[in-house]
């Protein structure tokens, strides 16, 4: 298969795939996606690829199409493989491992020691592949090219580790800074900034939200170690190459540290015959009453990955949700059960929290899932449950329920 290799550098290339075809990936929904491959050549043209594609026959054979242009592009003949980084065990950066270690089986594979047996645990082909396992401050010293790793040890997987181009200062970050695009363009500021930053948040809120505490401590480690003022380009697994990765560490930190912007609220809600949703309306206009935004999430329509990245920057999380059999209408359980697994309140905002609901014979669902909102680390700060269908008192009440908690998030 033909493909172009854009260049970086004069020295890099693009050399991954893309994936316009992907809808659903690790639980979430996107729109396609790439696998981030690149292929550095050195002063005496040795050539070392970081990182390859998923294991899919189309995918391989777009990378090798792109491995041959960017060989062509630099005048040489032959195309030969020297040396191989393997940041991250995940298929979708390592399932062409087998054919590149078959077609160049003297190329090295760099890896931490933890990488090394889940590779050849995915790929027993791999056994017999020469290994040169990494820690922090390790280098590859190549004539005018000097790569330096770093353990980013369950940033996303206990594999995982960046390698840094010394010389280029390109910092290549596996799945740290990603976001789920696909695009023609490979950089950052070729694609509008509303887009970029809503992906990047996404990408955050559905992999990493668990991890921030590791992901502070490793950023605090590239500040330490005098990294951070060196990096002039991030170049993650998966969309655009940041040119301005101040921006996208920026938003990290912000994440990180549960700083949002504004004062938001995401309401979730579903319903059986539209009660539920009458009261979440009506709590909506009590919270905008205040001066607080509003996310609306109504589970007939959205589902649990764009909604976490709402949750990412918002004060606030009320659930809606009709009782059915004493316990909670099955949708809302799945999304509950997803922000419980995210771990939010690791990201140093304790955010306040609200059920609400309507019951026909019997009450308890918006009770059971306020207790189990306590549990997942929310601030609870109400509970209102409405029999059948909400009259005109009870949508007063629900607005002033709004109101009182908009206050609350206005307070924080």
């Amino acid at each position: 298969m033909k493909a172009k290799a854009p260049k970086l550098t004069d020295d890099i290339y693009f050399v991954g795939t893309l994936d316009w075809d992907r809808r659903e990936y690790h639980g979430y929904t996107l729109n396609g996606t790439s696998y981030n491959a690149f292929l550095v050549f050195s002063d005496d043209n040795k050539a070392v690829l970081i990182d390859n594609v998923y294991p899919e026959k189309m995918y391989i054979a777009q990378m090798w199409g792109r491995i041959q242009d960017a060989f062509e592009d630099r005048g040489l003949d032959e195309v030969k493989i020297d040396y191989i980084i393997q940041n991250h065990v995940e298929k979708d950066h390592s399932g062409a491992l087998t054919e590149i270690h078959q077609k160049f089986p003297d190329a090295p594979i760099y890896s931490t020691d933890v990488a090394k047996p889940g590779l050849i645990k995915h790929y027993p082909e791999l056994a017999d592949a020469t290994f040169i396992t990494v820690a922090t401050g390790d280098s590859l010293e190549l004539e005018g090219k000097t790569f330096t790793f770093m353990d980013a040890k369950m940033l996303h997987w206990p594999d995982s580790m960046f390698t840094f181009l010394n010389e280029e200062g390109i910092l290549f970050s596996n799945d740290a800074f990603g976001q789920h695009l696909c695009k023609r363009e490979r950089y950052d500021y070729e694609v509008p900034e509303s887009e970029l930053m809503d992906a990047a948040q996404k990408f955050y809120a559905n992999l990493l939200t668990p991890l921030t505490p590791l992901l502070k401590n490793k950023l605090n480690e590239v500040v330490e170690i005098g990294l951070l003022d060196k990096i002039k380009t991030i170049a993650p697994s998966h969309g655009q190459v940041w040119t301005d990765p101040m921006k996208i560490i920026g938003a990290y930190l912000d994440w990180a540290n549960g700083v949002c912007k504004v004062d938001q609220a995401t309401l979730i809600y579903d319903t059986m015959h539209f009660s539920t949703e009458y009261m979440a309306h009506a709590i909506a206009e009590g919270i905008m009453s205040k001066g607080v935004d509003v996310k609306m999430h109504f589970l007939k329509e959205d589902e649990r990955s764009e909604i976490v990245k709402d949750v990412l920057e918002s004060k606030a999380v009320l659930m809606g949700v009709p009782t059915l059999f004493n316990k909670v209408f099955p949708s809302i359980a799945d999304v509950y059960l997803y922000i419980d697994e995210l771990q939010f309140d690791r990201t140093g905002l304790k955010r306040l929290g609200a059920t609400f609901g309507s019951y026909g014979w019997s009450g308890n669902g918006p009770a059971w899932l306020n207790g189990k909102m306590e549990e997942a680390g929310f601030d609870m700060v109400g509970n209102m449950e409405v029999n059948y269908v909400p009259d005109d008192d009870d949508l007063a009440a629900c607005f002033d329920f709004g109101a009182e908690i908009g206050e609350k998030i206005k307070e924080l």
